[in-house]
């Protein structure tokens, strides 16, 4: 997955950050939701915070900064501003009872 999205990087590192978020956001979906059932909970916290460190790093480019801008830009503000994927949840499938047999 990191290779795809390094891609995506790489492809827009003059583009705003939205087109850049827009172009993710459906590829991580389909990720996460393909990958949801089962133990990936690990797998998934760190490819959110890839994420989010490429994301800060293309806005402090952007912006002709220095860093990460680990204290310009909270977590949740980069969540709540761009609009960023953060529906990273995994789903554990219950066993099916079987049917009583009728009377």
């Amino acid at each position: 997955m990191r290779l795809i999205l390094k891609k995506v990087f790489r492809r827009h590192r003059s583009q705003p950050v939205q087109k850049v978020i827009a172009e993710i956001n459906p590829k991580l979906k389909g990720w996460v939701n393909y990958f949801a059932i089962g133990h990936s909970s690990r797998c998934f916290s760190n490819l959110r915070l890839w994420v989010e460190k490429k994301i800060r790093r293309h806005i402090t480019y952007a912006q002709k900064r220095g860093g990460y801008g680990w204290k310009r830009w909270s977590t949740a503000g980069l969540y709540a501003r761009f609009g960023l994927f953060n529906n990273y949840r995994t789903t554990c499938n219950k066993p099916r009872q079987k049917a009583l047999p009728s009377c």
